[in-house]
Parts: structure tokens; sequence; C-alpha cells
């Protein structure tokens, strides 16, 4: 069996890594993958936004599934391109990925299917959304519509801080095309939660849930990033939180989606405030997170070839999805001056070689570059360091151990995961 992974962060590694351990012993490839990536599957040189590059490598390869990881290639209809070629690809279609491609589109789709969700309202013009926010409470969220890397959110708490990201996003471009058109959201103030779900269009199948720390610094200040640790599970997931997600989130959205002519099928990510013992979705995103793949993933006791296929095969109700009971914890070690500019092609030393790792211990590659005989960083987040123990605190304890012993010039990461746990 082949399998091709599309992507190159610490999400992917950690797909390569558990499809890997599968008794069905799959043939791997992965594009373009990473230093780390390459210790585990053969990394093809064709960029993930490569759609038809990388149709014709799974015709000429005869990939049985493709897995795809980052969100651009599902915007920009990968897993039609496939099925049209009549190959065999796990995640949604462009219609279906638009929830995380245009968050104007979730929020109208959430309206229809009674899913919990702060008001707002999106703008094209910026007169429009500069008059509009003088009139709210404060503080407000300003967000680009579409993909931004996980950066495009600002919470403003000053006139002038709404406006700027305004101005900033619409017309001075920060974001791209993504910010052309940005919501005005109410605040909401809780804690967030991560809880991700295998979909085969119908049936829905929680994963444990998650949380992401998105600010650069400790103590959850600073700019956000594209996340910077996350450890699972996480106790703000209480059984009753995680049947109400699955019963007023997960599955209303998956039913909705399929009575617009466009069913889900791949991994549905809802991004979560609690507040006051309710979820209130935050966002979705249309594949797996990252860093939160990190630390769910490695809980899987199925097989994740059975996974891929039940959800590409629409019988997913026909298997039983297991779950190791243990706890996880990520830490991402990010180049100097991430999430602004930072140098690439910095010598990492330290770095432990993936056969002296334990069961309690991984480190996953984000970006990373073989250069010579060196590994080199190649992005902004560089590493995602993983520890696993029998409780969170084991977990964090392991997790920072092996954070210790790597270094390179200007990283830097954060000394708190998991805080908001084990401080509860």
């Amino acid at each position: 069996m082949k399998i091709l992974v599309v992507g190159s962060g610490g999400r992917e590694h950690a797909m390569v890594w558990k499809l890997a351990q599968s008794r069905r012993q799959p043939v791997l490839y992965c594009a373009p993958g990473n230093a780390g990536i390459a210790s585990l599957a053969t990394c093809i040189p064709i960029k993930s936004d490569d759609v038809a590059g990388l149709k014709d490598f799974a015709i000429q390869e005869k990939i049985d599934v493709t897995v795809i990881g980052p969100e651009a290639p599902l915007a920009l209809g990968i897993v039609d391109e496939f099925r049209t070629a009549r190959l065999r690809v796990f995640g949604p279609t462009r219609n279906a990925a638009r929830l995380e491609a245009s968050k104007s589109f979730a929020k109208e789709v959430m309206a229809q299917a009674k899913i919990l969700t702060a008001h707002s309202k999106s703008f094209e013009k910026i007169d429009d959304a500069l008059a509009y926010v003088e009139r709210q409470k404060l503080p407000v969220v300003i967000k680009a519509d579409g993909l931004a890397q996980g950066k495009g959110v600002i919470i403003a708490s000053t006139q002038d801080q709404a406006k700027q990201a305004i101005v900033d996003s619409m017309e001075k471009a920060v974001f791209g095309q993504a910010g052309k058109q940005v919501l005005i959201e109410q605040f909401l103030d809780g804690e967030e939660l991560t809880i991700m779900a295998f979909t085969d269009g119908k049936t829905v199948v929680p994963m444990p849930p998650a949380q992401d720390h998105k600010r650069v610094g400790d103590g959850d200040t600073g700019l956000n990033t594209g996340g910077m640790g996350a450890y699972c599970p996480a106790p703000l997931g209480t059984t009753e939180i995680q049947d109400r997600v699955r019963r007023e989130v997960l599955q209303p959205m998956v039913d909705a989606m399929a009575r617009l002519g466009s069913p889900f099928q791949g991994v549905l990510y809802a991004g979560l405030m609690v507040m006051h013992g309710a979820p209130y979705v935050l966002e979705f995103n249309a594949r797996m997170g990252d860093p939160e793949t990190q630390v769910v993933l490695p809980l899987l006791k199925t097989d994740l070839v059975d996974v891929l296929e039940a959800v590409s095969e629409h019988r997913l109700d026909q298997l039983s999805v297991e779950w190791h009971p243990d706890a996880t914890v990520c830490v991402v070690m990010a180049s100097g001056g991430y999430p602004g500019a930072y140098q690439q092609g910095i010598p990492l030393s330290g770095l432990p070689p993936a056969t002296t790792l334990s069961d309690s211990s991984m480190v996953f590659h984000a970006g990373t570059a073989r250069r010579g005989h060196e590994i080199v960083t190649a992005g902004g987040r560089v590493l995602s360091v993983l520890g696993r123990g029998r409780t969170l605190l084991e977990a964090q304890g392991e997790a920072y151990r092996v954070v210790k012993t790597i270094s390179f010039e200007g990283c830097h990461f954060r000394t708190d995961i998991a805080h908001q746990a084990l401080k509860a």
C-alpha cells in the first residue's frame, strides 16, 4: 500500500510517524516533507499547493490514498481534482473546505444550523467597517475572512487598535487577499478548547479535547501565532462538554454541509470558546490542527490507515475508534523574531536521533531542512517537542526535558504550556 502525505510541517511529521506504525506497513511519501519526515518517508520536491504536480505524481506512482495536511491545497480544490482522476484522497472538497477558507461562509452555515457562535458582521468596504466598529463594545475582534496561517485575528481593546487592524487588513493588505474582506466580531471571554473529529460526511467520531497556545509569550501574552504548543486531553473538555460539542456543533455542521450538497469528509476542527459552561464556535478548520495533531495522534490506538479508509469509503460507523488514556504535551521551538521576520538556515544542535527517542518523547520537525550533514532551520516554527505520560504533569516534564537538550541561535519557546490545566 502506498500513501502520500501532503505538507511539510509538524502536523505532517506526526501524520507520517503515525502511519509508519500501521500494521499494514505502507510505503510512505511526503510532498514536500522536511528533514525529520525524511527518516520515515520518501520526500518528494513538490510544493503542497502544486495541485497538478501532486496529481501527476499520485497517478504515476499509483498512490492508494493521499492525505492532505495544510489548508491551502484544500481551498484550491485538490480533493476535487484527485477525485476527478479517480484517486482516493482524505480531505474535504473545495466547497466543503470553505468552512475554513471563508469565515463569512462559516458564519452563514452556523446560523442555519443554529450553532452557538459570537455575533459578527462581514465587510467588503473599509469605510463601512470603520463606521461599524465605532459603535461596538470593546474589546472587539477583527478577523481576516480568508486563510491567514493563524495570524489573521486581532483582539482590539481600543478604538484606535480596532481601526488600525481594519486598515492593515483591508487597505495595507498585511494578510494579502485573505484580509480584503473582514469580520468584526463580538469578543467572547472564556477559555479556548479544540475538538477535532473524523467524519465521512455523515458519521462523526470526535477526538480527545486539546488546548492550543496561540500567543507567542508566557502567560498568553504577545502576538498571535500559528500555535506555540498544545496539550491533550484538556480537562476543560469534560465528558459533558464533549457530548455537547458532538451534538450541538460537530454533527449539526456535518448535517448542514450535507444538506448544502457539499458533504464534509476528512477532519472537521472546531475551535471553541467555553463560556459559562457552553461551547461557542470561534472557527472551523477543514483539516487537522497544528500543533493539536502532534498531541492528539499519539493517543490514537486504532490503526490510522483503517480510519483513513473508513472515512474515504463512507463506513466510519462500522469502525470502533479507540484512544490511549495517556496525556501529551507539545512545546514549539521557534525561530528568533517569529511570528514576525526571522532568519533561516541556522544549524540545530543537540537534536536527538529518532532512534534514541522513547515512548515518552518525540521530536516532530516543523520548519527544518538538511544542508550537507547539518539540519538547519527552514521556518518560523522549527520543532514540535512532544512529551507523553500518565498525567499532564508527567508529559509536561518530559517535553521540557527534551527541549533543554536542543538549541539553535535565536530559539525561543513558551515555558508554560499546559499551565492552565495544571493550575486548575
